[in-house]
C-alpha cells in the first residue's frame, strides 16, 4: 500500500510539474517545413527567426518570432502598423477581366463564413448557449426603426447602421461595411503541456482585413499570433490577391504553423 501511495504520489506531483509556474524553455528557432496543407516554403533565415511561404493561389506568408516589447497589445499594434505600412507601399496590380468580377464577391462570403466561424468559437469558449441565456433571463434587445438597429446579450454586442455593423461577441470585434470588413480576435489561451493549469500563460489573436478596396489589389490581409505572454509571439502575416480572397484553407495552414510554433 505504501509503495502504491507513493506512485501516486510521484505521478500527481509530475503532472502538476507542467503547471506549477515553471518557465517553459524559450522558443529560439521556427520549425518551417517545406510544405503545409497547400503551402510551399520559399525561403527561411539561417538564423531562424522567420520564414516564408506561397500558396497555390499565390498568397504570402510570413512567419516569424516576435518578441513581446512593452505588452502583448503594443506588439501586436506594431504588427499591425507594419501590416497596413507593407499594403499601402506595395505595388499596385491590375486585376483581369475575370478577376475583377470574381472578387469581391468571394471575398465578402468568404468574410461572413469567417466571423460565423470566429463567433461560434467565441459563444462557445464563453458558454454563451441560447439555453444559458434564456435560463439567466439576461436577453436584451433593442429593435431601431428604419436604418438602426441594436441587439444586445450577454456578450454579444451588434449596432447596425445603413450600410455598417459593429459586432462584439466575448473577444471578437467585427466591424464591416459595403467596402468591407476587419475581424480582430485576442484571447489567453493555456500554452501546449499545461491544460491542468489554472492559469492561461498564453495568448491568440487574429486580424483579418478583407475587401475590394484594400490596397494595391489586395482582396484578404491579415495575422495570427500565439505564444506565450512573455514572448516570443508566432506571427504569421497573410495577403493574398485575387481570386486568393478564398482562404479557408489558406487560414487553417497558417494556424496550424503558429500553433506548433507558438505552443498554444
Amino acid at each position: 500500500m505504501k509503495t502504491l501511495l507513493a506512485a501516486a504520489a510521484s505521478t500527481a506531483a509530475l503532472a502538476l510539474a507542467a503547471c506549477d509556474g515553471t518557465p517553459k524553455p524559450t522558443l529560439t528557432r521556427l520549425d518551417c517545413p517545406k510544405t503545409e496543407h497547400g503551402l510551399t516554403r520559399v525561403s527561411a533565415a539561417a538564423d531562424g527567426k522567420s520564414c516564408a511561404y506561397v500558396s497555390r493561389d499565390g498568397a504570402e506568408i510570413t512567419l516569424t518570432l516576435a518578441p513581446v516589447r512593452g505588452s502583448v497589445e503594443a506588439t501586436l499594434k506594431a504588427i499591425e502598423k507594419d501590416l497596413r505600412a507593407s499594403l499601402e507601399n506595395a505595388t499596385p496590380s491590375a486585376p483581369t477581366e475575370a478577376a475583377r468580377s470574381d472578387v469581391a464577391p468571394p471575398a465578402a462570403a468568404s468574410t461572413a463564413r469567417e466571423s460565423a466561424a470566429v463567433e461560434a468559437t467565441a459563444q462557445a469558449d464563453a458558454g454563451l448557449t441560447e439555453e444559458r441565456a434564456e435560463k439567466d433571463g439576461e436577453w436584451k434587445t433593442a429593435e431601431g426603426d428604419g436604418d438602426h438597429a441594436r441587439v444586445d446579450l450577454p456578450g454579444v454586442h451588434i449596432d447596425a447602421r445603413d450600410d455598417s455593423a459593429s459586432v462584439r461577441v466575448g473577444p471578437i470585434h467585427i466591424d464591416a461595411d459595403d467596402e468591407g470588413a476587419e475581424i480582430r480576435m485576442q484571447r489567453d489561451v493555456r500554452l501546449r503541456g499545461e491544460s491542468l493549469s489554472p492559469q492561461k500563460r498564453g495568448v491568440r489573436a487574429t486580424l483579418v482585413l478583407t475587401g475590394d478596396e484594400l490596397p494595391a489589389g489586395y482582396a484578404f490581409a491579415g495575422y495570427e499570433a500565439g505564444g506565450p505572454k512573455a514572448g516570443p509571439l508566432a506571427v504569421a502575416v497573410v495577403k493574398a490577391k485575387g481570386e486568393a480572397g478564398h482562404h479557408e484553407e489558406l487560414y487553417a495552414a497558417v494556424k496550424t504553423l503558429v500553433r506548433r510554433n507558438g505552443g498554444v
